[in-house]
């Protein structure tokens, strides 16, 4: 692994930032996060260094809905010496080797009563499993099955020097305000140790979405939050709710966005939504390959912003789902699986994602009839295929703009990726053939 330094440089170009992403993937990569703990304040503070992060800290025992917040984890050192006084599992080489949250411990024990603490994978030998026991005391280890099976009968000196006391839940929350008080919703998960598709690509692809909106004018307000995964969902949710169901309009659970596998998305509980739709129609235009998944296969933090009662219009946009993917909680999911270009990729279609949001609006016709295009200078003088095609699009988009669509919906209809209407719609309207007829809140 190549030496990061503590400066990684912010890209020059926005539209060109995997490399920058994958970079700074790599420097937070050896950090041990858990739900709790310095791990998650260290990759908050690294955060913060490049864009305007506020970081909360919420006590532990604090009731948040019908859960508590947990006593705050932090471990220092964890092995495991045999006989000869080899270290066989060393923390030291890969956090995953202690099951997330372990009470302190420091004896010898025998073979027989090790493997009653010991966590392997029969059918992916080469792999360290991602264990944790967050809400009953524990403790353990994780090894690949190649190593578990070698170990001999005899006696171990195992140590975990760890504690679990009183302290806090940190979080990390940006609030880009825009020209109006309603919101986009973005947010990813900073809970797990060294995994790179399923913890990192969601908050560098985030970071680096959240620097692309702050050199932006912005018609909404953002609302962007690093939280650890579901205790951290339902302490801000906890916190916030009054004011996010009567504010957002469209939210994103950013995570799993850093491979080159096949795009996924998963909707919200009700389906339907802005949040939905938008998705829906960039991905079918720019990947029409994805995999769509039902919200019966949810398993990430829209499971708490889809919550009954809470109800928020929250989608994943992903590239290999969490849970799908051979390398998924396991240390094969590294920095080799995710790549620059993966990054890349994830980036660019939740920002268009945004961008469609940001200039979805409902316009409505003034003309009665089909207007005449070449008095508006709108009608090229010679055809071609090329200047009929989009001749066509914009009767077709006149033929929809009555007051009652949005863009969105009429880039469904006549079969135009939205982002193609954005330069047709601005002509309209500066030819007097289009006016904005409502505002989407």
């Amino acid at each position: 692994m190549s030496v990061i330094t503590d400066e990684i440089a912010l890209p020059q170009d926005y539209e060109n930032c995997g490399q920058f992403m994958h970079g700074l993937m790599a420097k937070l990569f050896p950090i041990c996060r858990s739900i709790t703990g310095d791990g998650v304040r260290e990759t908050l503070r690294i955060i913060q260094n490049y864009i305007p992060l506020k970081i909360n800290e919420v006590p532990s025992g604090t009731k948040v809905f019908d859960w508590t917040v947990p006593l705050e984890w932090n471990i220092r050192d964890a092995y495991i010496l045999d006989e000869e006084g080899k270290k066989i599992v060393d923390f030291k080489k890969n956090n995953l080797h202690v099951v997330g949250y372990s009470i302190p411990v420091n004896k010898i024990i025998s073979l027989e009563e090790l493997q009653e603490h010991l966590y392997s994978l029969a059918d992916q030998p080469t792999a360290i499993p991602y264990i944790t026991s967050y809400y009953k005391k524990s403790w353990g280890f994780c090894l690949t099955h190649i190593q578990k099976t070698q170990l001999k009968a005899g006696h171990y000196h195992v140590l975990i020097d760890s504690d679990l006391k009183e302290g806090s839940l940190s979080y990390g929350e940006l609030i880009l305000p825009g020209a109006s008080n309603q919101e986009i919703f973005l947010s990813t998960y900073i809970c797990h140790p060294s995994m790179a598709n399923n913890e990192l690509s969601g908050p560098v692809v985030t970071l680096m979405l959240a620097k692309w909106l702050l050199s932006q004018p912005r018609r909404f307000t953002y609302r962007i939050i690093f939280i650890p995964e579901t205790i951290g969902a339902i302490t801000y949710l906890s916190k916030n709710i009054n004011y996010m169901r009567q504010h957002i309009m469209a939210g994103f659970n950013v995570t799993c966005v850093g491979d080159e596998r096949k795009y996924s998305f998963l909707p919200s509980r009700q389906g339907g939504t802005l949040a939905d739709r938008v998705a829906l129609n960039v991905l079918k235009f720019q990947c029409p390959n994805f995999i769509e998944y039902s919200f019966l296969e949810r398993g990430s933090d829209e499971r708490q912003y889809c919550s009954p009662g809470i109800d928020l219009p929250v989608v994943s946009v992903m590239r290999s789902k969490y849970g799908t993917y051979p390398e998924y909680h396991t240390s094969l999911d590294d920095l080799n699986l995710v790549t620059a270009d993966g990054l890349q990729g994830g980036y660019f279609i939740l920002k268009t994602c945004l961008e469609a949001l940001e200039k979805n609006k409902i316009y409505r016709g003034t003309c009665l009839g089909e207007p005449q295009l070449g008095k508006h200078g709108l009608y090229p003088a010679l055809g071609t295929k090329n200047l009929q095609r989009e001749t066509r699009k914009i009767l077709d988009l006149l033929a929809y703009t009555d007051g009652t669509h949005d863009l969105i919906e009429i880039s469904d209809t006549i079969r135009v990726p939205i982002w193609e209407l954005y330069g047709l719609v601005e002509k309209l309207v500066i030819s007097g053939l289009l006016v904005e007829s409502a505002i989407l809140n």
